[in-house]
């Protein structure tokens, strides 16, 4: 559901409010530029050299598990591999953007679609696999980002039990600044929806004991395509 001409409406009578025109103008977005461009930084850990291997070290250390191909075409065998090695089904949900794999060359069903939570469903025909691809990924921390849209679905990432993600090597930066300036560089605005997930979801609400799986996929695993 495109919910923009809600949002609009809304910052069209926040800024009505504020005496300000219903729409931003260049002269604002100018001023944020100029503001974002002159503000300094804070200080920050030293850029490692190699950031595909930095952002794999920091994912495992967030409990994800980590893969590395050489090209796109490598990606459906490492899933199926991923998915036999855990005695899973090869049936996934995912992406419209990686509609165009050979998923049936590795003998997996793969529909992009955003999941189904259905209730009936058995854990042989329940959307229990997501599949996605990744705005750009976080070397600091393990990280990565998700931006919603049409094609890139949330709830793809969110809803099976295992969340298996493809990063573009050349999609990986520095740091959280580094994600967002590239989210200012080559979107100009955010989404509806932005996800930065550091491996599986976990809670240590009950006694202090982490407990993965507690309100999202319990298995993060990804595979990063290329050299960086």
């Amino acid at each position: 559901m495109d919910t923009r001409n809600a949002r609009d409406r809304i910052f069209a009578r926040i800024r009505a409010a504020q005496g300000r025109p219903s729409t931003v103008g260049s002269h604002e977005r100018e001023a944020v530029a100029d503001y974002l461009g002159r503000h300094p930084q804070g200080p920050r850990p030293p850029v490692p050299s190699d950031l595909a291997e930095a952002f794999a070290t920091q994912a495992r250390k967030m409990a994800s598990t980590v893969v590395r191909v050489a090209a796109d075409s490598d990606v459906p065998a490492a899933v199926a591999g991923y998915l036999e090695g855990l005695g899973l089904a090869r049936r996934a949900v995912a992406w419209e953007t990686l509609a165009g794999l050979p998923w049936q060359q590795h003998g997996l069903e793969v529909e992009c679609r955003p999941p189904l939570r259905d209730p009936q469903a058995d854990r042989e025909h329940g959307d229990l696999v997501g599949i996605t691809g990744c705005f750009c990924a976080i070397a600091e921390t393990g990280s990565l980002m998700l931006l919603s849209g049409p094609q890139t679905y949330a709830s793809a990432a969110l809803l099976p039990e295992t969340h298996i993600a493809v990063v573009p090597a050349a999609r990986i930066v520095a740091g959280l600044e580094d994600a967002f300036a590239l989210v200012r560089r080559e979107r100009g605005e955010l989404p509806r929806a932005t996800n930065i997930i550091s491996g599986p979801s976990r809670t240590g609400d009950i006694e202090q004991t982490i407990v993965l799986g507690a309100h999202g996929p319990y298995r993060v695993h990804v595979i990063v395509v290329g050299q960086g």
